[in-house]
């Protein structure tokens, strides 16, 4: 991988007037014939930040060149049959990518050679693929909230593990940010975020000696491989359970510095959980609807969130919760991504054209090197390190209830005023 570019931060006081220098550049995709024939469902870096991913309706899965806006200088990697739902690159290698869509697979790429190195069957229509930080598992999700863990091995190819069934509407997963992969987050239909431990429980004995059979349902691959009988459901254990929204969550992202989770909801609403105790910080509302996406800047400072509702998408700071920026877009930008290397570009979809990078086309932040040092605050959380709470936590009982009485003692400040200019 490429060396890591000097990091430098721009302090909140600095941002919006930094910010407002980026100049943005559009990749327009020719697959894009009219309104909605070519709507972007996922967006990713990889991890240099040199490639950027996207997966459309349309079933185009194409990777751009960020310097290079020019379709040809793209690549289209070709072999899904439907729709591509999710893409995330693989934390340890810059050009090995996953995808899964609703065609019920899904796929791994190596996109410097653009071939399709294994394709899994996941035995329905796929949701989600997120990758542990070591590069050893993938974790597939379907829309019937059923999970597929899928072991990658450096000689052989890709092998499915016991599917993982869910009880509750599962939008989103996420691993341990560090190390290899011990414990799993994700979102229930019930407003929840579940922490469980990794790797789950084997699932009952399906051979004779009671041995854990070896699961590898539908995998086709450039390296011969045999599939195993189907596999019995596994589950997984639950440690704890924050109850962070009162309708579904739908996305999650932890900092780069893992001190704060951010939770995105149905209910229009963003919590800030700080990961040392788990408490809810400050809660971001700008948002118009459903938050599809939440994505941290590569130093933990801002956070933005996209939707499918409403226009515009507001850059908040983690460490106050106001909004610091805004970018103006003409229609909804339900996915939006944060440069993940030291810059402050932001990727995002919704508006006409495919997709639109805020820096790429230049600007006094598109390169940090070019901003004063701010040290990065990681005093109350290492990045990797999560700590697990003692028990549940509700967030009107010890988190959440910040902006709660915040909101109340706003009505009676102006309840007060009222009558006062009454009298």
């Amino acid at each position: 991988m490429a060396p890591t570019p000097p990091r430098k931060s721009v302090p909140k006081d600095r941002f919006p007037a930094v910010f407002a220098t980026l100049k943005t550049q559009t990749y327009y995709d020719p697959s894009s014939r009219g309104p909605g024939s070519h709507t972007i469902r996922t967006i990713a870096w990889n991890p240099t930040g040199h490639l950027i991913a996207t997966g459309s309706a349309d079933r185009t899965l194409r990777i751009w060149n960020p310097e290079k806006p020019q379709v040809k200088n793209s690549t289209e990697l070709r072999g899904h049959a439907g729709a591509i739902e999710r893409v995330a690159w693989n934390p340890t290698k810059e050009a090995e990518l996953a995808s899964v869509s609703s065609d019920g697979t899904c796929r791994f790429w190596d996109v410097r050679t653009r071939t399709c190195i294994a394709s899994i069957s996941l035995g329905g229509e796929g949701l989600t693929v997120v990758w542990a930080s070591d590069g050893s598992l993938a974790l597939a999700g379907r829309k019937d909230d059923t999970l597929i863990p899928i072991y990658i091995h450096p000689d052989i190819p890709p092998t499915a593990g016991a599917p993982l069934a869910q009880s509750l509407q599962t939008n989103q997963t996420i691993f341990n940010p560090v190390g290899s992969p011990t414990t799993l987050l994700l979102t229930t239909g019930d407003g929840s975020v579940k922490i469980c431990s990794w790797p789950p429980p084997p699932p009952i004995a399906a051979t004779a000696n009671g041995s854990t059979p070896s699961h590898n349902p539908g995998v086709s691959s450039s390296r011969s491989s045999t599939p195993a009988p189907p596999a019995s459901s596994a589950s997984l254990q639950t440690l704890h359970t924050l109850h962070a929204h009162t309708s579904a969550c739908v996305s999650l992202a932890l900092s780069p510095t893992s001190r704060y989770l951010a939770i995105g909801g149905s209910d229009a609403l963003i919590s800030l959980y700080d990961t040392h105790d788990w408490i809810c910080r400050r809660t971001l509302s700008s948002l118009s609807g459903s938050v599809k996406t939440v994505s941290f800047s590569w130093d933990g400072s801002y956070v933005v969130g996209g939707s499918d509702e409403g226009t515009g998408i507001d850059i908040a700071h983690a460490e106050t919760g106001e909004t610091v920026a805004r970018i103006e877009t003409t229609a909804p930008a339900p996915c939006v991504a944060f440069h993940p290397n030291g810059k402050y570009w932001i990727a995002y979809s919704g508006d006409s054209g495919g997709l639109k990078i805020v820096g790429a086309a230049g600007g006094v932040a598109a390169s940090a090197s070019s901003l004063d040092q701010s040290p990065v605050d990681s005093s109350r959380s290492q990045a990797g390190t999560l700590h697990i709470p003692l028990q549940d936590l509700h967030p009107y009982r010890i988190g959440c209830v910040g902006p709660v009485i915040r909101i109340v003692i706003t009505t009676v400040i102006r309840y007060v005023a009222a009558t006062t200019s009454v009298m």
